[in-house]
């Protein structure tokens, strides 16, 4: 069976959508907008997911906690927190794409380097 253009160009655009909201994507910031994230990370996420975002009052940020959360679903929950639980939305504080490159990096485990503010 032959495939119509228009078939064909639905799939490549679904495609595109789906691979430009991938964590992999997300832009990262430029200095020193990226150390101030950084360091909000680290210290305003890790009052209450510990740390070394590991678990705390808040669940694990680590890659396997993350790895079977959808990506727009921790995007929402950053951006604007989870009523009912002390987790407050960070909208105020950072963007969707900011938001979502904070998800991208917690997804990879949030390297040291990131914790010393150095670019990656």
């Amino acid at each position: 069976m032959k495939s119509s253009p228009l078939v064909i160009h639905i799939a490549v655009l679904l495609s595109l959508v789906a691979l430009a909201s991938s964590p992999a994507f997300a832009r990262e910031p430029a200095e020193p907008r990226r150390s101030e994230i950084v360091r909000m990370v680290r210290q305003d996420c890790g009052s209450c997911h510990g740390l070394t975002l590991q678990g705390g009052l808040g669940p694990a940020l680590t890659p396997a906690a993350l790895a079977q959360r959808p990506l727009e679903s921790l995007v929402w929950t950053v951006l604007q927190g989870r009523p009912g639980t002390a987790m407050p939305g960070w909208s105020r504080f950072l963007d969707e794409a900011e938001a979502r490159w904070v998800i991208a990096r917690l997804a990879e485990g949030f390297p040291q380097e990131y914790a010393q503010g150095e670019k990656r």
